[in-house]
């Protein structure tokens, strides 16, 4: 019996893959689309059964392959470019292909924990699981949103386990390859090394600069999440998956900022210091995004406590200093 994981080379997807090996299952078959193969180091430490690339997977989950053999579908697998523009591409990749998996669990009567987005929320203030609060902002958003339905439509009907993660702001080790849509903690740390200090945007929608507010989760988290509905077939439903407190951009860097001085034993700054010395700066808020940027999010995470998840998460000052002293003993 196989544990799937699908965008097993990707961010959430390794990270996913490393807590199985963890808990002593190396029975994973690992799907991934590596056209941009630096991926492929996310697994380098992981034991895996088998690797196949996803439209090779598509075909022989077509064909019955993976009949009487799956333990779980652990669905990973997006594009995640929220700038992306190719709509067609968009839909065939996040929604029809969650689509595929969808129907081989259910006739298998086998769990199915996907990911899908806080970004189904769109510009809307408030963020709990329920539609009259989705209005997606673009087509990466729209993807999610869509399959989201198709399972609230499905629910009653349902053979077996079926869990939804609406990820917040996710940031943690083995992001290195998502290039512009790496966390904002990444391009700080990189920012900050190179440069000496760091780039926010200016204000906006009423936010001073660096100001708007997101729900950053750790990845460590995440997978803590993922692991626990695993562990509770019993258990299904749609989920925000953030920390349910919504934290600054500036707190972002100034986390980054001080781990990193700490690190070479320098004093902790506050954020006025670090504007005083110019190591945080800002810059125009980009045309591009007007429109189509959640300026604050937080996670209503009531469905997530109520289904029995106790675990405390990360603050934004935990998450990134551990983030940032693994990068660094990677770095060196």
């Amino acid at each position: 019996m196989y544990y799937i994981v699908t965008g097993a080379a990707g961010f959430i997807g390794s990270n996913i893959v490393k807590a199985l090996n963890e808990r002593g299952e190396t029975n994973i078959i690992a799907v991934d689309n590596l056209t941009k193969a630096d991926k492929f180091k996310n697994l380098t430490d992981c034991e895996i059964a088998d690797y196949l690339d996803k439209e090779i997977f598509l075909e022989k989950l077509k064909a019955g392959q993976f009949k009487g053999i799956t333990t779980a579908v652990l669905h990973e697998g997006a594009c995640s470019d929220t700038m992306e523009t190719d709509g067609r591409y968009m839909m065939e990749n996040n929604y029809h292909y969650s689509l595929s998996l969808l129907d081989h669990c259910q006739r298998e009567e086998v769990p199915f924990l996907y990911a899908s987005s806080a970004s189904v929320y769109g510009g809307g203030g408030v963020f709990k699981e329920s539609r009259e609060y989705e209005s997606p902002l673009n087509v990466y958003a729209y993807s999610k949103f869509l399959f989201d339905q198709v399972v609230r439509r499905r629910w009653s009907n349902r053979t077996a386990q079926i869990a939804g993660f609406r990820y917040f702001n996710v940031y943690g080790k083995r992001e290195q390859h998502k290039g512009r849509m790496a966390s904002v903690a990444f391009h700080f740390f990189n920012q900050f090394r190179a440069e000496g200090h760091v780039k926010l945007f200016e204000g906006c929608d009423g936010y001073p600069n660096g100001g708007q507010r997101r729900d950053f989760v750790s990845v460590e988290d995440v997978v803590k999440v993922n692991m626990f509905f695993l562990d509770h077939p019993g258990k299904s439903g749609i989920f925000n998956l953030g920390t349910g407190n919504a934290q600054s951009f500036n707190d972002v860097a100034a986390a980054t900022i001080n781990t990193l001085r700490s690190e070479k034993g320098e004093s902790v700054l506050t954020l006025a210091q670090m504007h005083e010395q110019q190591l945080i700066r800002y810059i125009p808020f980009p045309d591009a995004l007007r429109g189509k940027y959640q300026s604050y999010t937080q996670a209503d995470i009531t469905a997530l406590r109520d289904a029995g998840y106790a675990e405390q998460f990360l603050t934004v000052e935990q998450g990134t200093a551990n983030y940032v002293k693994y990068m660094l003993a990677k770095s060196s």
